[in-house]
């Protein structure tokens, strides 16, 4: 393909006939009357923008022509002048927006004249290279930004946690970090992203490298889990020598069934999800815990119960990972609901969580198979 030099070939006077002689080179098919036609039109936009606003038919269609028939290079040339004019046809945009990603670029990125409408179909119709332009543009709204969020491709994801500018809603915020439990590329971004808050921060720490902990530790005044550990440990080593250790809160029927309405009406809303057993934990609400395990897993009380008083930590893993939890996930995760439940699940077995990565019907079957029913079996 011949590259297009976009050199003015001499001047075009815009007013009189030379309308109609731009609207014949539209026509043609020779480089030379194609360079000289978006020099011509280029001129002409340039030297009027206020008149440009309100554009006339003719140049419309000549606009048009250039777009649906001129060579790669003209077009790309054509989109890279165009992204930024407050007065080129919408129709035009439109196309560039929808063509090679090399081309739409410019366009994706910075034309003013796309709507969210444009930028909604953009993400449906295009490639994924597009939908990442359209996750990169500065200052895409909320409702551009919760389209990219149902799509959950990987890469728009990634983009879309990189972009400062984009506005977000918590509850989008609260998405993406969601997501990237299983997208490790979404971590860094959204670590430093500004509207991150402690609370979605300390879900981060959760499953992140030693690396980025440090970033959370920079922002946020979250303490290390190791660290914590440790502290616990030495707490309960003091509790093991006096012969005594923490015991679980008594059994509270009142309680216990407001914890079990209160999952109910989170089911029936659509917001229960595995992260909020990593909350009631935090939060110190095993009953809390209990009874979304139960319902999250399609669990009985009984075999949540069998799993937290089992001999090893094994069934109570099946049973995180039957739902989603992240194996990396589980080990603080299970440090935190030994010192809820007074020590159990004992220590005997295998760190079977160390072994790789299960689905969760895997893990669901491996749990039926441990504990049955619900009756606590040894190890």
């Amino acid at each position: 393909m011949t590259a297009v030099a976009l050199e003015d070939t001499g001047p075009l006077n815009p007013s009189g006939p030379a309308m109609s002689e731009l609207l014949t080179l539209a026509h043609s098919r020779t480089l030379e009357d194609r360079q000289r036609l978006l020099m011509g039109v280029m001129a002409l936009c340039d030297q009027h923008p206020a008149a440009s606003q309100d554009l006339s038919p003719v140049l419309t269609d000549i606009f048009l022509v250039l777009a649906r028939q001129a060579e790669h290079d003209i077009r790309k040339a054509l989109s890279e002048r165009l992204a930024t004019a407050t007065w080129a046809p919408a129709a035009l945009i439109n196309i560039l927006a929808l063509d090679e990603i090399e081309i739409a670029r410019p366009i994706i990125s910075g034309s003013p004249i796309l709507r969210d409408e444009d930028l909604l179909r953009i993400l449906v119709e295009a490639s994924l290279e597009h939908q990442i332009e359209v996750a990169r543009r500065p200052r895409i709204s909320a409702r551009v930004a919760d389209a990219i969020l149902d799509q959950a491709h990987p890469a728009p994801l990634t983009a879309l946690a990189g972009n400062a500018s984009a506005e977000i809603s918590a509850e989008g915020l609260r998405r993406l970090v969601d997501h990237s439990r299983r997208l490790a590329a979404l971590r860094a971004p959204l670590i430093r992203h500004p509207r991150l808050n402690e609370t979605l921060a300390r879900e981060l720490y959760s499953w992140i490298g030693t690396a980025l902990r440090e970033s959370v530790q920079e922002r946020f005044a979250i303490t290390d889990l190791q660290l914590n550990e440790a502290v616990d440990d030495a707490v309960q080593s003091a509790f093991s020598a006096l012969g005594s250790r923490p015991t679980p809160e008594p059994d509270d029927p009142d309680r216990d069934e407001m914890d079990r309405r209160l999952v109910a009406k989170l089911q029936a809303a659509g917001q229960l999800r595995p992260g909020y057993l990593i909350r009631a934990v935090r939060e110190k609400k095993l009953g809390l815990f209990q009874h979304a395990l139960s319902v999250l897993g399609g669990l009985s009380l009984a075999q949540v119960r069998a799993c937290l008083s089992h001999t090893t930590p094994e069934a109570l893993y099946y049973a995180c990972a039957s739902v989603g939890i992240d194996r990396a996930v589980f080990p603080p995760l299970l440090y935190e609901i030994r010192q809820l439940n007074g020590g159990p699940p004992g220590e005997a077995g295998h760190a079977v969580w160390l072994r790789g990565a299960l689905s969760p019907a895997s893990a669901k079957r491996a749990l039926v198979a441990l504990i049955g029913d619900g009756e606590t079996r040894p190890a």
